[in-house]
């Protein structure tokens, strides 16, 4: 596991409240939505709020890719560091 990728699942983990989820409990590769971690939409939202927040990463709701980019926390790591320059400490660009 990676730092950067514990980092994300910390973000995920704390901006929707997941209170009996653990970094542990969140596999890289499975699905954030549906039969995965279970998130719906407005977790989404708010995941992505605090995304931008953090990472200076510019989402849009109209983004066709968003599905792709959302689709795991491996799937997210690629997708912030390829956007930005801002990065976890101790995660390599």
């Amino acid at each position: 596991m990676s730092v950067f990728n514990d980092e994300l699942k910390r973000l995920i983990i704390s901006s929707i409240e997941l209170e009996d989820i653990t970094v542990e409990d969140i596999e890289d590769g499975a699905p954030l939505f549906g039969e995965g971690l279970g998130l719906d939409s407005i977790d989404a939202l708010e995941i992505g709020v605090a995304l931008k927040k953090k990472y200076n990463i510019k989402l849009s709701a109209e983004d066709k890719d968003n599905r792709k980019h959302f689709a795991s926390i491996n799937a997210l790591a690629e997708y912030i560091m390829a956007n930005t320059d801002t990065v976890g400490e101790g995660a390599a660009k």
